[in-house]
């Protein structure tokens, strides 16, 4: 009986480690969430990108835990790793199709081996970079921060001089 217990408990133990383990977390389209507890216990269905309303993420695609850094909802700001079973080019083609429907406007885009996509709302700035992955699929890395101010330009000091530019000596 005692022996029966110990393997048990070992069994358990090397599930748990295994499940901590794990970097990435699917991710479910709206149709077919992930059920999620609320704070009165019951069950909920609830989005694995339900943080996320104002992009784009394309079914199947897993978020990758240990390279995701995100602040806040409504709005939320930082950097979303996220594993797409799509290729590189069908991921670029996808955000450029999407990113308008939500809200995005496209700033300048480049599609390369590692490709960039901006995006700007009135205060907020979208940045997504896109790689192929090591056998298939693609790495795509969302970048959220804030809109910066634009600055005044300098004006000419009141007696109408500005200072002559620094030359660079060689």
């Amino acid at each position: 009986m005692a022996m029966n217990l110990v393997k048990l408990l070992i069994l358990a133990s090397a599930g748990w480690g295994l499940a901590a383990c794990a970097n990435t977390a699917p991710i479910m389209s709206s149709s077919s969430g992930s059920t999620g507890q609320n704070s009165s216990g019951a069950g909920t269905n609830v989005s694995a990108y339900s943080q996320f309303p104002d992009i784009p993420v394309p079914s199947g695609t897993k978020i990758n835990m240990k390279k995701t850094l995100v602040f806040g909802n409504k709005p939320w700001y930082g950097q979303l790793a996220l594993e797409a079973s799509a290729n590189a080019n069908q991921m670029f083609d996808f955000y450029r199709e999407n990113l308008g429907q939500y809200g995005w406007q496209e700033v300048t885009s480049v599609r390369a081996p590692t490709s960039i996509l901006t995006y700007a709302t009135d205060d907020r700035v979208l940045a997504i970079s896109i790689q192929g992955g090591t056998i298939t699929g693609s790495n795509v890395t969302v970048t959220v921060s804030p809109r910066g101010q634009p600055q005044p330009q300098q004006q000419p000091p009141t007696g109408g001089v500005m200072p002559a530019p620094v030359q660079q000596l060689n």
